[in-house]
């Protein structure tokens, strides 16, 4: 089923989808060249001999988790992640629709407990501030849970097309 939901090469949601998760690459850019920037500025400063800025080294670090989240999304749109495909390619396109069910439901699973556990790191978390910024670090925890979806809408996606690729309807 070459394009379709139980393949790789199909892009979930259509084209909206592929903009939005496209925007998100997008997004994950600017935060690198915020997160570049803020090191340069750091080395430049340190450099001069001059006192660093109070919390600018925060924010490559707080930075990178929603870097990592967002990136990942946008990867588990274009079915980057999951797929070995020398090893996918070996097998007929049943076994492949098996395997895209086994590695998209266990890896379901694993994000569905990320979203669950925020759930409690999350709202914790906003009673903490960060040493040099303030910044209340549920800010920071907050980027697990949205990547977590943002990355399970894809896999479901996927899943589901192998499932019908496994069981097709009957005409």
């Amino acid at each position: 089923m070459a394009g379709g939901p139980g393949s790789g090469s199909g892009a979930p949601f259509g084209a909206g989808g592929a903009r939005f998760y496209e925007g998100l690459g997008l997004l994950g850019g600017l935060i690198l060249a915020v997160m570049t920037l803020a090191v340069f500025v750091q080395v430049l400063t340190r450099f001069a001999g001059l006192a660093g800025i109070d919390g600018i080294d925060e924010i490559p670090r707080y930075l990178f988790v929603w870097l990592v989240m967002l990136g990942a999304a946008a990867a588990m749109h274009r079915a980057e992640h999951t797929r070995l495909e020398y090893f996918e390619q070996r097998f007929s396109p049943r076994g492949q629709a098996v395997l895209t069910v086994v590695t998209n439901g266990v890896g379901m699973l694993l994000f569905l407990s990320l979203i669950r556990t925020s759930f409690v790191l999350v709202p914790n978390a906003q009673f903490q501030t960060s040493a040099g910024l303030g910044l209340p670090l549920g800010y920071v925890y907050a980027a697990v849970p949205v990547g977590a979806v943002l990355i399970l809408l894809p896999m479901a996606w996927r899943l589901v097309g192998a499932l019908r690729t496994l069981w097709p309807r009957p005409s």
